[in-house]
C-alpha cells in the first residue's frame, strides 16, 4: 500500500499553498488527503471538510462553525481536531501529517499533533517556527519548519520552503525504519553535572539487556519521560536527576510541573530515585535573573545558563514536596542519598559545596517519607558521580523490579 499523508490547513485562507504541497507529495508517489480546519469559509477542494472535523466536538459542528469570535472558534476547532486526528492515526488511516499555519493555524493544529505517538511523522510549516516553539512542540517530536515568508500566496521563496517540507514528510513516510522493541525500556534523568553517574548506570543496564532512554532534566525532559511512561513505552525508571523540583518550587526556567513523579507512582512501575542536581536552580543569562534573587550565590554555566545554589530552607521544601508524592506509592520505591554531594559542583573546592544545605535535604527527606518494606531510603557515603553510587543505583533497581524482567 502507498503511504497516505493528511495535509492540514485552514483552507479558506491557505488552500492554494496546501494544494501545492499535495501536488509535490503526489509526485513522490504518496497519497494525499486534504484536510480543512477552517473556522470560517468552506473549501470545495478539501477531501475531508471542516464540518467533518467539527463533528468530533462535544457541542457539535453547528456550534464550532457558528462561532464568530476568532479565538473561540480556533479553540473549538482545535478541540475537535484533538479528538478526530488521533483516532484516525489509531485506525491506521494515515501514515504522516503535514500542516501549514500562521500563528492561529499553528495554535489550532499543534495540540492534535502533540497527542500523536512518538515516532509518528508530523511536520508543521509555520510563521512562528523561529521563535519560542515550546507551546507548539511541547514534549512531542513535532518537526517545525520556519516558513520564512508568510503562508500567504505562492512565490519564489514559499515554493522552495513548501517543496522542501513536502519532500521531508514524504521521506519520513516512505522510508520508515523498524526497530527492535524486545528490550525493556527504562527512563533515566540526567544533567551535565550528573553525567558520569548516569553514563555508568546506563552502560551497566544496557549490558544486562535493557534499553535505557536518557532524558535531559530540563523540565520538558522529565515531562517527556513521564509521557512515555503514561503511554506504556517505559517499563521502569531511575530518576537520578530530580533537579526539576528545584525549578518548580523556586521559580527557575526548567520546572518539572506540579505532576512530576505522579505517573510513576500511579503506574507502580519499578522506580528508583535520587537527588541529582537539587543543589541548583536554573536561569537564563545572568542579566535575566529576577531581582529578588540578587543576593544569592550564582555560577555562570555558559552565556545562556546561570545556576543558583539552593538554600537549606529550599532543600527542606524540596524534601517535603517529594515526600508527599512518594508517600502515596503502593509499589516498591527506593530513594538513594549520595552523602558527599549531589552534583559536580557540590563537592569540596567547587562552587556549590554546602554540606549544611545538603544535610537539611537529606534529613528532612528521611523525616518526611513514611518508610516501609516497599518504600525505602538508603544513605551512601559517596558522591553522586562516584562509581560506587552508580553500582548502588543498579542494585536498587534490581531490588524494586524483582522478577519482573526475568
Amino acid at each position: 500500500m502507498q503511504p497516505t499523508v493528511y495535509a492540514l490547513a485552514t483552507m479558506d485562507t491557505k488552500g492554494d499553498e496546501l494544494c501545492f504541497v499535495a501536488d509535490c507529495l503526489r509526485r513522490t508517489g504518496v497519497e494525499v488527503m486534504l484536510v480543512d480546519v477552517s473556522t470560517g469559509g468552506v473549501s470545495e477542494r478539501a477531501d475531508i471538510s471542516a464540518r467533518t472535523i467539527a463533528l468530533s466536538h462535544q457541542s457539535g459542528p453547528d456550534h464550532v462553525l457558528g462561532l464568530t469570535d476568532r479565538g473561540e472558534a480556533i479553540r473549538a476547532m482545535s478541540e475537535a481536531l484533538l479528538h478526530w486526528l488521533p483516532a484516525e492515526v489509531s485506525a491506521g488511516n494515515v501514515s504522516g501529517i503535514i500542516a501549514l499555519g500562521g500563528s492561529g493555524g499553528t495554535a489550532l493544529i499543534a495540540p492534535a499533533l502533540q497527542a500523536l505517538p512518538v515516532g509518528f511523522p508530523k511536520l508543521i510549516v509555520s510563521t512562528v517556527a523561529s521563535g519560542n516553539t515550546q507551546p507548539y512542540v511541547g514534549i512531542s517530536d513535532i518537526t517545525m519548519m520556519y516558513s520564512v515568508v508568510d503562508v500567504a500566496g505562492l512565490n519564489s521563496v514559499s515554493r522552495r520552503v513548501l517543496s522542501n517540507a513536502a519532500h521531508a514528510i514524504a521521506g519520513m513516510v516512505r522510508h520508515k525504519s523498524e526497530f527492535s522493541t524486545d528490550r525493556p525500556a527504562l527512563g533515566m534523568t540526567m544533567f551535565g553535572v550528573t553525567t558520569p553517574c548516569v553514563d555508568l548506570v546506563r552502560e551497566t543496564l544496557e549490558a544486562q539487556g535493557f534499553d535505557p532512554l536518557v532524558f535531559h532534566a530540563t523540565g520538558t525532559g522529565g515531562q517527556a519521560m513521564e509521557k512515555l511512561v503514561s503511554d506504556g513505552l517505559i517499563q521502569g525508571v531511575l530518576d537520578i536527576t530530580t533537579t526539576e523540583v528545584a525549578d518548580e518550587l523556586v521559580g527557575g526556567i526548567m520546572p518539572g510541573g506540579p505532576d512530576r513523579f505522579d505517573i510513576m507512582i500511579q503506574r507502580g512501575i519499578p522506580y528508583v530515585m535520587s537527588l541529582g542536581a537539587l543543589d541548583m536552580v536554573n536561569f537564563g543569562a545572568r542579566e535575566t535573573i529576577p531581582e529578588r534573587f540578587a543576593d544569592r550565590h550564582f555560577h555562570v554555566h555558559n552565556p545562556q545558563v546561570t545556576l543558583m545554589r539552593t538554600t537549606a530552607e529550599e532543600n527542606r521544601q524540596f524534601a517535603q514536596w517529594i515526600a508527599r508524592k512518594v508517600n502515596r506509592s503502593t509499589a516498591p520505591v527506593e530513594i538513594l542519598i549520595p552523602e558527599l554531594g549531589v552534583s559536580m559542583l557540590d563537592q569540596p573546592g567547587e562552587a556549590f559545596y554546602d554540606p549544611e544545605a545538603d544535610r537539611c535535604l537529606f534529613e528532612t527527606l528521611e523525616q518526611e517519607v513514611q518508610q516501609t518494606t516497599d518504600r525505602r531510603i538508603t544513605r551512601h557515603g559517596c558522591h553522586i558521580n562516584d562509581p560506587l553510587f552508580a553500582a548502588a543505583l543498579v542494585e536498587a533497581f534490581e531490588r524494586v523490579s524483582g522478577n519482573r524482567f526475568q
